[in-house]
């Protein structure tokens, strides 16, 4: 073989090794944007609104999948959401962490520091304290939309439904699955 036919070899196979890595390369930043965009998602929580559960700078690991695609969101799960229009909606973190208390249909009330879902006392192991803000007057759910708490249930700790009433279920990014930072934090949800 001919040292021009030995260079024309090594510079073929150069190329080829170059675009395989490319296209491995381009693949997986498709696949990435795919999980971000659709999959799992980091979210930092930020405040104490839920206390004790979730703690203020903590890293939570949230399913997109469940909440769009998988099936409706249940009361009890810890979910990642939009603010709803016209609350102090930062630029720099449109996003808030609530649980869903009650869904479509239930009666929300709040009588003498206790969450009525229905009728019932709400079985909530979740919280420290009983609602410290008083009452609120039964609310029906509306059809799509979500009524929704922070864990944390000292005055003024929160800004939920109670202030801006139910919400477009739509709101939701996704359902809180992990905490993930830091470590020594970790645990499902």
């Amino acid at each position: 073989m001919t040292t021009a036919a030995t260079e024309h070899n090594k510079h073929h196979i150069w190329n080829r090794r170059l675009r395989g890595s490319f296209t491995l390369l381009l693949v997986s930043c498709i696949i990435a944007v795919l999980v971000y965009q659709y999959g799992f998602q980091l979210y930092a929580v930020k405040g104490i609104s839920m206390e004790p559960t979730l703690k203020d700078g903590q890293w939570v690991l949230v399913n997109k999948l469940a909440a769009r695609y998988v099936g409706k969101t249940q009361r009890g799960e810890i979910v990642v959401l939009r603010k709803p229009i016209g609350e102090d909606s930062e630029l720099s973190f449109p996003y808030i962490v609530k649980r869903v208390v009650a869904v479509a249909g239930d009666e929300v009330h709040i009588r003498k520091g206790i969450l009525l879902i229905n009728g019932k006392p709400a079985v909530e192991p979740y919280t420290d304290s009983p609602i410290l803000e008083g009452r609120m007057e039964p609310l029906l759910v509306a059809p799509e939309h979500l009524f929704i708490m922070g864990d944390n249930r000292k005055a003024y700790a929160s800004k939920d439904s109670r202030s801006f009433g139910s919400i477009p279920a739509d709101l939701v990014q996704g359902r809180v699955e992990y905490i993930v930072w830091p470590p020594k934090h970790w645990r499902s949800l």
